[in-house]
């Protein structure tokens, strides 16, 4: 288990963010549009981040 989660427990975090964020954005206004902002801009900043950090390759 420990190797399954070291491998995909990133993955699934970020997958886990990204319906949290795409539901709350359905739901409503005010502080869902909030929460939806900043779950679905944690994978892209990760993205991002891990882009950068490898240089692009």
């Amino acid at each position: 288990m420990n190797a399954f989660l070291r491998l995909w427990g990133w993955p699934i975090a970020l997958g886990i963010l990204t319906v949290i964020g795409l539901i709350s954005a359905l739901l409503g206004d005010g502080a869902w549009d909030y929460l939806s902002a900043l779950t679905l801009g944690v994978p892209v900043a990760v993205g991002g981040w891990y882009s950068l950090r490898r240089g692009g390759d």
